[in-house]
């Protein structure tokens, strides 16, 4: 048996895989980030470790097997965290989630161009370097002999006592050479950062070590239990649902919307709407790192006290496309489709006493879904292969939601039996690095998702077009207020 464990933003998430990487057992337990200030979002990495050891009994026991059956274990989770790990060996502060933006001030100054060139990655607070000399200069202790991670190659030092993270995860901090696949000495002393407070870097499907005594009690399994370097979830989730290979659009719903494809080679994007990253097991994975999506719908249900999201869609879809002229912008944490604007805010536009919620709510749906036509255009004309939409994450469970990203783009989408594929990723990932499995597509091969495919209605695609043009000139003609 192999278990899977994603660290996430809202839930901690476990599966158990069986020798033929079928599903056997999953659970998951909830806990929520804080907001102590305006632009401030953190978590205290405790609340992981609490959450460990039970969730995975809970997977197991759903999959009626023992601890003593693992042969190990996979460790994923939110990216552009970052925990500063003192002597003592632990952290010296909550986590700075991938919401936070107090970094802001960090970053002024610095070389937009000459970083993006390098990385492959816009400069912003989000990432992990940003965050660093933001812990520096305000948290005792974080100047001596001090070690930063990221929220899953963390987990994976107090289970085995080593730091390490993979590619994929180092190709977020901002710190990261594509070209060298290695933390690179010019962007360490811009942002003031010395090589030996960053962990090893190694691949994802590599062993990190094994459990140790602590490892032991914070899961509940057996020491001397492998556990796989790992990586984070906008990588874990498309590798847990087949995708290594080009063509696929993914597009992951869940509190933010990840949307990004596979791509053979390293193409930097010179506008700064995508950035690119290393991708478990070879290639790259150009992505927009996300926007408020999920996370907007839950604002507005809780807004008009719906009582659950199939209200929402029911309501929705009541709605012929275009919203009767109703637009949504998805800026509510600002705004990364059409362009990243950390200060942009949402709105609603075109509101007249003919209107309904029900108009509101599709233009909720559909804004989210523009600003997903924005990075799909902006990949295509990379040169990225786009023959499909693979929808992931628990908005995957809209058909409205669905249907309106096939109807805006002309694109099938495919959307699995089971979306939530993160913990699947880094089960995959800990069967090839207990050497069960030859590599990362020899694991993808035996998984057997099954799947729906909604083909795109050509008859709603004027309507969408048009609003899709709104929706950009809107954004420009409010760029100004931003």
């Amino acid at each position: 048996m192999f278990v899977g464990v994603d660290i996430g933003t809202q839930s901690l998430k476990t599966v158990v895989l069986d020798d033929d990487m079928q599903l056997r057992g999953e659970a998951a337990t909830a806990y929520q980030p804080s907001f102590p200030r305006p632009g401030w979002s953190e978590q205290d990495p405790a609340l992981w470790e609490t959450a460990l050891a039970q969730t995975i009994n809970r997977a197991l026991t759903r999959a009626q097997v023992q601890a003593g059956d693992v042969r190990s274990l996979g460790i994923g989770g939110q990216l552009d965290g970052c925990i500063a790990v003192g002597n003592n060996g632990l952290s010296l502060s909550p986590c700075l989630i991938w919401m936070d933006r107090r970094a802001e001030t960090e970053i002024i100054g610095l070389p937009a161009k000459e970083i993006r060139e390098k990385t492959g990655i816009v400069l912003d607070a989000s990432h992990m370097a940003a965050k660093i000399r933001w812990l520096k200069d305000n948290v005792a202790g974080t100047k001596q002999s001090c070690l930063f991670h990221q929220p899953s190659s963390y987990l994976v030092y107090r289970l085995t006592g080593n730091h390490v993270m993979d590619h994929a995860l180092a190709s977020t901090s901002m710190l990261y050479s594509l070209s060298t696949q290695a933390f690179d000495p010019w962007l360490l002393q811009l942002f003031e950062i010395d090589r030996s407070e960053l962990p090893a870097v190694s691949a994802a499907e590599h062993c990190a070590g094994t459990l140790n005594a602590q490892g032991s009690e914070l899961t509940g399994l057996n020491i001397g239990t492998p556990v796989a370097v790992g990586t984070g979830d906008d990588f874990s989730t498309p590798l847990g649902a087949g995708v290594v290979d080009p063509g696929r659009l993914v597009c992951v719903l869940g509190t933010a919307e990840v949307v990004g494809a596979v791509h053979p080679e390293p193409i930097i994007d010179d506008k700064a709407l995508v950035e690119t990253h290393a991708f478990p097991g070879g290639g790259f994975f150009i992505e927009n790192p996300g926007w408020l999506s999920g996370g907007a719908l839950t604002w507005f249900k809780e807004v008009l006290t719906l009582k659950d999201f199939k209200e929402f869609d029911r309501l929705a879809e009541t709605v012929t496309p275009g919203c009767g002229g109703v637009t949504f912008l998805p800026g509510l944490t600002g705004t990364m489709a059409p362009e990243w604007v950390a200060s942009a805010r949402g709105c609603f536009y075109g509101l007249t006493p003919a209107h309904s919620k029900e108009h509101m709510m599709r233009a909720v749906l559909e804004g989210t879904a523009f600003a997903m036509r924005d990075v799909a255009e902006r990949l295509g004309g990379m040169g990225v292969d786009l023959r499909s939409i693979l929808l992931l994450g628990g908005g995957a469970s809209s058909r409205v939601w669905a249907r309106i990203r096939a109807d805006l783009t002309g694109l099938p989408v495919e959307i699995p039996a089971l979306t939530d594929t993160a913990p699947i990723g880094s089960a995959l990932l800990s069967a090839v690095a207990a050497g069960h499995l030859s590599d990362l597509t020899a694991a993808t091969e035996l998984l057997t998702l099954g799947s729906e495919t909604i083909e795109p209605d050509a008859s709603s695609k004027p309507a969408y077009d048009e609003a899709h043009a709104a929706y950009r000139l809107l954004f420009q003609s409010l760029r100004p207020m931003f």
